[in-house]
């Protein structure tokens, strides 16, 4: 009786695989007493032959590798130059944001301070801002907070060296308010949305039969004592509500996003009644349309340098000076950012 257990015949292809073993085994040992020129002609026929498929997929990982390394480098600078574009966007932001204070306190003089202005980011303080001013730099309870474009805000508390306030989100906003032009009066409120980007502006109180075209600038009138006259709170946006036949609302365009100040000037010592010097009519904008503006006077002058340095070189030419068109300043069509044309 055979085992149960026998080792397999030994096949064909077993012993080829065992005599292939010998011969580069033998093919090795000879190799190593070749020559050097002998041995760099075997290397040169192996690579040339057999292990020109193994190099060549060798030599595309080593590019690709060299490719992924380039990219990411690559990547890497533009996330560097993305964010020093963004830093001095930003910078630039601030730096025109002072210059028109700046510009601003010089009409308003002394009677206005420049401040910063923080918010605490607690829940329920959405409206609410702090100053670092306070009785010591001469500030009081009821002091308006403005900028460049116009009302911010107004001081509710003061303490040695700050101050705290409310912007016109808040619901306990209120403002004696009248149009550019004088011929009608009314009260502006907040009326509050299910988001702060729907806080809205409302001018109540105006007459039914009046007449109140949109963009029309609508100002502080400095009735009740709380704001002087002539501080820009926002532009008439259209009709909000008809009350029967003897009295209308409008929604009002701000003048003031409060979310994106940071700077401001705030009323300190005796009280101006009349700032309509400060904000002509004719020059109240809001902060949006300022930007804009702003960029196409910025173009403008871009356009005017192109059209001197053009014609400087048309003269260098007729006079045969080699004209250098590095001199040509190209205008940036794009508009600034966040801003539509």
């Amino acid at each position: 009786m055979p085992p149960p257990y026998a080792p397999e015949p030994e096949g064909t292809g077993g012993r080829r695989q065992k005599a292939m073993a010998v011969v580069f085994v033998l093919l090795s040992l000879v190799a190593m007493y070749l020559p050097d020129s002998g041995q760099q002609q075997i290397a040169g026929l192996l690579r040339a032959t057999a292990l020109r498929p193994f190099i060549a997929v060798q030599d595309r990982l080593v590019s690709s590798r060299l490719r992924a390394q380039e990219v990411s480098t690559v990547q890497a600078q533009m996330d560097s130059l993305a964010g020093l574009m963004a830093t001095q966007a930003s910078l630039a932001d601030e730096n025109r944001t002072l210059r028109n204070l700046l510009d601003l306190s010089s009409r308003l003089g002394p009677s206005f301070r420049g401040a910063s202005l923080l918010r605490s980011g607690t829940p329920g303080s959405e409206s609410m801002f702090i100053l670092d001013v306070g009785q010591a730099d001469g500030v009081q309870e009821g002091a308006p907070v403005v900028d460049r474009h116009g009302l911010v805000g107004v001081v509710r508390e003061v303490r040695q060296q700050s101050a705290m306030g409310i912007d016109w989100t808040h619901p306990d906003f209120r403002a004696s308010a009248m149009l550019a032009d004088g011929t009608a009066f009314g009260l502006v409120e907040t009326q509050r949305g299910a988001f702060r980007e729907e806080d809205v502006l409302v001018l109540n109180g105006t007459a039914f039969y009046e007449a109140v075209p949109e963009g029309m600038p609508v100002l502080t009138s400095g009735m009740g004592g709380v704001f002087p006259r002539g501080i820009p709170i926002g532009s008439v946006a259209g009709v909000a509500d008809a009350e029967g036949r003897w009295r209308k609302s409008y929604w009002l365009r701000p003048m003031v996003h409060p979310a994106s100040v940071t700077h401001v000037l705030v009323g300190v010592g005796e009280r101006i009644q009349d700032l309509s010097h400060v904000w002509p009519p004719d020059s109240a904008m809001t902060r949006d349309q300022a930007i804009l503006w702003e960029y196409h006077m910025a173009d403008s002058l871009r356009a005017l340098t192109d059209s001197v340095a053009a014609m400087r070189a048309h003269l260098d030419e007729l006079m045969g000076i080699p004209a250098d068109s590095s001199a040509v300043a190209k205008a940036d069509p794009t508009p600034p950012p966040g801003v539509m044309p």
